[in-house]
């Protein structure tokens, strides 16, 4: 793995690097996935950028329309949860699309402090707000017209799954919990990926208590993340995670609004979480999807086995897929898709 950079940086860092490959999509939603809306035709699946504040702060979403959607007549919905890093137009726009076609109103949005929603200090990644980012999509597609609030569904992708997790556990509205590729952000930025960083916890949580103080003194935001990355480096990167999403993010699937810094601070709060605590909470029926050789399955094997109160509980593998290729690979997008809509059915 990798090790973690520790940077002070001023945006322009990765805008430079992914401009040029948002620049080759030319999607005027800026979507950067495959087979994504390129203009809205009536009747046909829809694309609608809306925006709505979340504690003081704009928040940007894109919400997605069945074909032939009528605001008068009443449909399921599913809020859809991006990875970490990740922002609605890439993996989890993808899934909101693919559910629209399946008859869904669905919505993805940009995390506060993350991607075109507001808040400052920039990236940082705090779980409390990310778990009220899915409660805010809830709040804001939930009054959507055509919406039938007693029949909303919620999919959380990589991190965007174990803040999921997290948010089914209270909030009741989600009548159906599903995860994809399910990140526990909290084990990870703790212990190291895979447990590769058990011996440096008090060091890092010293190096974010500093961090702290620094912006508490006004001085300059630290980052830990990854900011660049050569072909070279890419190549080298010993895990099938951090490979494949460096390629993801920085190369196939770059959009300029996604980057892989975090806010030093932010590990106060990350390293005391754990998606994968009060599982027994979750009460509402349970899907959970993972690549058969995601190397980031451990994480969605331990929090299953605790959800022992699911009203309904699967564990679905995708034969042959590593992590992230659930996010972009046509054969297992499809396969995972086909499952969801079979398990949002009963909304």
């Amino acid at each position: 793995m990798i090790q973690i950079r520790l940077i002070i940086v001023a945006m322009f860092m990765t805008t430079s690097i992914l401009s040029s490959a948002q620049t080759k999509s030319k999607n005027p939603f800026g979507l950067v996935y495959g087979d994504a809306i390129t203009e809205n035709i009536k009747g046909k699946v829809n694309i609608h950028p809306v925006a709505y504040k979340l504690n003081g702060i704009d928040i940007a979403a894109n919400v997605y329309t069945p074909a032939g959607y009528d605001p008068s007549k009443k449909y399921p919905a599913v809020v859809v949860a991006h990875p970490n890093g990740g922002v609605k137009e890439q993996a989890a726009g993808l899934y909101a699309q693919r559910l629209a076609e399946a008859g869904y109103i669905t919505v993805a949005a940009d995390a506060a402090y993350q991607g075109a929603s507001g808040g400052q200090p920039r990236h940082t990644d705090k779980p409390a707000f990310r778990t009220d980012d899915i409660r805010g999509m809830a709040d804001f597609i939930t009054q959507y017209k055509g919406v039938d609030a007693n029949r909303l569904g919620v999919l959380g992708i990589c991190g965007g799954g174990g803040y999921t997790l997290k948010a089914a556990q209270s909030d009741k509205r989600f009548k159906a919990v599903a995860t994809l590729s399910m990140f526990n952000s909290g084990e990870v930025r703790r212990n190291g990926f895979q447990d590769s960083q058990l011996n440096t916890i008090h060091e890092r949580l010293k190096q974010a208590s500093d961090a702290r103080a620094q912006e508490a003194e006004g001085g300059k935001i630290i980052y830990a993340g990854v900011a660049s990355i050569t072909d070279e480096e890419i190549a080298k990167t010993p895990t099938d995670l951090y490979r494949e999403g460096y390629e993801y993010y920085y190369r196939t699937h770059a959009h300029p609004n996604s980057t892989f810094l975090y806010t030093m601070s932010s590990l106060l709060d990350l390293m005391t979480w754990d998606a994968a605590t009060d599982m027994d909470l979750i009460n509402q029926p349970l899907l959970m999807i993972a690549g058969s050789k995601a190397d980031t399955k451990y994480m969605t094997d331990e929090a299953f086995s605790k959800a022992t109160n699911a009203k309904t509980k699967e564990l679905f593998l995708l034969d042959g897929a590593t992590h992230i290729q659930s996010y972009w690979k046509p054969a297992y997008v499809n396969k995972a898709v086909t499952k969801l809509v079979d398990f949002y059915s009963n909304l």
